[in-house]
């Protein structure tokens, strides 16, 4: 799918300029550009023009998330019809552990993470992910640090067929396996219920789910749901379950962590015995 800019505006003023002379720069494989413009002058319209004609998938970085947020409103405005994520730190209060030798004192790590942003964090990760190629991620300097392994995460997505063959339990260790924890009770994001052979999964990146309808070995039925009122939105041919975590890691890589984390452990009691 193609970028599909929408605006009752067109370029005036130095703004076609502008937009020539970046797309040229673009397409002759310029490394660096430099827009110029004070505030108010349309810059954010003008790269907007920018994206929707050379159609490349595209990273806005911002210094910080509150211009992060402001250029995400701006962006999904102009690109109703296109995928406009926001990924930036879903932390809200970070103290990192630290010991003050002087006093004697240890301070705890302590933090509080915003469950809106995580979700739009998974939903930013999914949709570059998905095969499509209109996406613009709007993140703040924070996306450069570590997320996990990316093709981990890509092997972690559990993809299903209205009429494949795969037995329910088998199925069920697959969403434990991209951390969906299986609930009775309170059915929240990144959780999935078990009614005989419907198994319903509250995605955490999107605002629906997905219901799962087997018949003995074999998917009868896929649809998605409302996850508060459980209604159906839309019945599916297939599905794609990306994991709820992005720091997704091997079940082997996860076994040698273990294991050399015990092999240090027993080491340190040796030594001080």
């Amino acid at each position: 799918m193609n970028f599909s800019l929408t605006s009752q505006y067109e370029p005036t003023g130095d703004q076609p300029k502008a937009i020539k002379q970046l797309i040229s720069g673009l397409e002759s494989g310029e490394p660096h550009q430099t827009l110029l413009g004070v505030t108010g002058s349309g810059k954010t319209f003008t790269m907007a023009n920018v994206i929707a004609h050379v159609n490349r998938p595209t990273l806005v970085l911002s210094h910080n998330k509150t211009l992060a947020a402001q250029l995400y409103g701006e962006f999904k405005q102009f690109f109703p019809e296109n995928a406009v994520e926001y990924f930036v730190s879903y932390y809200d209060y970070y103290q990192p552990e630290a010991y003050m030798p002087v006093s004697d004192v240890y301070i705890e790590k302590d933090l509080s993470i915003n469950d809106e942003l995580d979700k739009l964090r998974l939903r930013a990760t999914s949709s570059l992910l998905s095969g499509r190629r209109d996406i613009i991620v709007v993140a703040s300097v924070s996306c450069i640090y570590g997320m996990g392994n990316p093709t981990d995460y890509e092997n972690g997505i559990i993809r299903i067929n209205k009429g494949q063959t795969i037995s329910r339990q088998g199925f069920l260790h697959a969403l434990v396996n991209s951390f969906y924890n299986r609930t009775t009770i309170d059915f929240n994001r990144a959780t999935f219920r078990v009614k005989g052979d419907t198994v319903d999964i509250n995605l955490p990146y999107v605002d629906y789910g997905y219901r799962v309808t087997f018949f003995g070995d074999e998917i009868e039925e896929i649809e998605s749901i409302d996850v508060v009122t459980g209604k159906r939105i839309a019945k599916m041919e297939n599905a794609a379950i990306f994991p709820a975590n992005l720091y997704v890691a091997p079940k082997d890589i996860l076994q040698q962590v273990i294991y050399e984390i015990m092999k240090l452990a027993r080491a340190l009691l040796e030594f001080h015995q």
